[in-house]
């Protein structure tokens, strides 16, 4: 079983720096992969209401010790009214079995409702202990220091699109300098990084898998990591980031592989898909 860094959070709180992620995952593979994943060493899941299956993850977390796995949801866009954002996080905790969430992120940007609006009901949620942790995800620099202005609970995270193909720099520094964890969402850039030929011949030279590599080399700029997958093998292998290190001169091999593109957070926006759910 591996070891997993942690990263403290504002209110004390441990986040490990490897979790499971659970999109696109159907309810007849999250068990057998969850359960493959807590045996492997992680102790962090990812949902979210979008992904439409809190359920199979409730019911799949149901045996274990609720206080051992960091447990991350999100709200819709399309929800981030006051009381929306109220009833799904309640839907959210209803669904997946638990009392509170150890971390609630809002999943996108929505410039139809106001932040505002929207972290006050995440404050409520804190006040009233559901959520311990409040984010974002897939906001900007600009968006972020916006939600730091107004928001009553610390900003602990923002989950971003982050593999070496998109590494974000400024974004990235700008949650550094202050005090933003940085989640990297599709840190394998949903496998197509596996064709990367530095990642390949790192993969050689090492000895591990492609995913191994860059997950270890987004572990060591800093970076949460969570990767998917329904395969055990592959559940067990990227788990494998603790006791081995990349050369920091094999890390900057890496570094140099930006090529400033995204695999999903693309500058538009199909404003009448149902995730966004925004109405003319």
């Amino acid at each position: 079983m591996t070891t997993v860094p942690t990263r403290t959070l504002p209110s004390g709180d441990e986040l490990p720096r490897l979790g499971f992620g659970t999109w696109n995952l159907d309810d007849e593979t999250i068990d057998r992969a969850i359960r493959t994943a807590i045996d492997a060493g992680y102790a962090h899941v990812d949902t979210a209401e979008g992904y439409g299956n809190e359920a199979a993850v409730g019911a799949a977390l149901a045996e274990y010790d609720r206080d051992d796995v960091f447990l991350t949801s999100k709200v819709l866009p399309k929800h981030l009214h006051y009381g929306s954002v109220i009833e799904s996080c309640e839907a959210s905790l209803d669904r997946l079995g638990v009392d509170y969430l150890d971390l609630y992120l809002i999943h996108w940007p929505n410039p139809a409702v106001s932040l505002r609006e929207s972290l006050d009901a995440m404050a409520t949620l804190h006040d009233r202990g559901l959520v311990r942790n409040v984010g974002v995800s897939n906001f900007s620099a600009y968006q972020l220091g916006c939600a730091q202005r107004v928001a009553d609970v610390p900003i602990a995270v923002n989950q971003i699109e982050f593999h070496p193909w998109f590494q974000r720099p400024d974004l990235v520094e700008y949650c550094r300098e202050t005090g933003v964890a940085v989640e990297a969402a599709a840190p394998l850039a949903r496998t197509e990084i596996f064709e990367d030929e530095v990642v390949r011949e790192l993969a050689e030279t090492y000895d591990r898998s492609p995913a191994t590599v860059v997950l270890r080399w987004a572990i060591q700029r800093g970076i949460t990591v969570l990767p998917k997958s329904s395969t055990p093998a592959h559940i067990r292998a990227n788990a494998d980031i603790s006791d081995w290190e990349l050369d920091e001169a094999d890390v900057e091999r890496l570094d140099d592989r930006d090529r400033n593109a995204p695999i999903y957070d693309t500058p538009t926006r199909d404003w009448t898909d149902d995730v966004y759910g925004i109405p003319e």
